[in-house]
């Protein structure tokens, strides 16, 4: 029996896209939140925003489920409990390679996944890609390449294979989340939270302090940013394949700069803004496409 959870079906495309749009738009504010942040190190940033995760998702299941909480928790089994933990992996590694190599060099390489994932989800899933969606992802991977070429180079080979690390778990992550959207995933969250939660503790040094804007920062970025857009990632993962989910990470990628812009001056080049506008352009024109067709079929019935 499918999770009362479950919203949406293959009729609900176009409106499942647009609910990865808004995921997207989002998540992408994740640069600007952590390019405010002033004094606190990584780690102290995962334990903190693990905390939030973790308490933000708690209460919304209990709202969700009440007295049943645990049971839907427990419902997500070893497979969730993999998802979850490969989504902590994929953050935390994230970090660490934009740490250790330039940014040009991260972006690129994560801008692999729905290419990963679409491989993924062909073998293990029998998904198959529309022509519209390889031609989306086409267009939005040159967009990408447009962005950051110029920022391309030769840098830590740790920095870039923990990129390649990043990119390959949130695939996996997403084709876990595909495969079992019959039940409610939300509770994979905790499962990432608690993950980054620990990782942050045992890597911190004992170092709690930190100052009262970073912690508002944390608080945002785990109760509002990854919250909402995890759970919205999720809900969308009833209508779309795991490729066409993961496809809509390159619109986060072309906002992500355009924020740091207007919150810090910092200028983007006119590859950038070329290379945003191409992302831009290809996954709206995909998601209005199937808004229209949808629209199309309700007036047919």
């Amino acid at each position: 029996m499918e999770d009362s959870a479950v919203f949406f079906t293959h009729r609900h495309r176009g409106t499942a896209m647009s609910i990865m749009v808004v995921e997207a738009v989002l998540v992408s504010f994740a640069g600007l939140i952590f390019r405010s942040i002033e004094h606190a190190n990584i780690w102290q940033i995962s334990f903190y925003r693990g905390l939030v995760l973790i308490g933000t998702i708690s209460f919304i299941l209990y709202l969700q489920y009440r007295t049943k909480l645990f049971f839907h928790i427990f419902r997500i089994g070893l497979p969730g409990f993999i998802g979850g933990t490969l989504m902590a992996v994929a953050q935390l590694c994230y970090i660490e390679s934009m740490t250790h190599t330039t940014i040009a060099n991260t972006v690129f390489t994560m801008s692999a996944i729905p290419f990963i994932t679409a491989i993924l989800a062909r073998i293990f899933l029998k998904e198959n890609l529309r022509r519209a969606t390889m031609l989306t992802m086409a267009v939005a991977a040159l967009g990408i390449y447009i962005m950051i070429a110029e920022g391309l180079k030769i840098g830590s080979l740790y920095g870039i294979l923990m990129a390649v690390a990043a990119a390959i778990s949130f695939s996996c992550f997403a084709v876990i989340v595909r495969q079992y959207r019959g039940i409610n995933m939300l509770p994979v969250l905790l499962i990432s939270g608690l993950v980054n939660a620990i990782v942050g503790f045992a890597l911190m040094d004992n170092n709690f302090a930190i100052s009262y804007n970073d912690l508002m920062l944390c608080i945002l970025w785990g109760a509002l940013i990854q919250s909402l857009g995890f759970y919205l990632f999720i809900l969308a993962a009833q209508s779309l394949i795991a490729a066409e989910l993961t496809l809509f990470m390159l619109l986060e990628f072309s906002l992500g700069p355009i924020w740091v812009w207007l919150g810090f001056g910092e200028t983007p080049t006119q590859d950038t803004l070329i290379g945003g506008t191409l992302v831009l352009f290809s996954v709206s024109l995909l998601t209005l496409s199937e808004l229209k067709g949808q629209a199309s079929k309700k007036t047919l019935r």
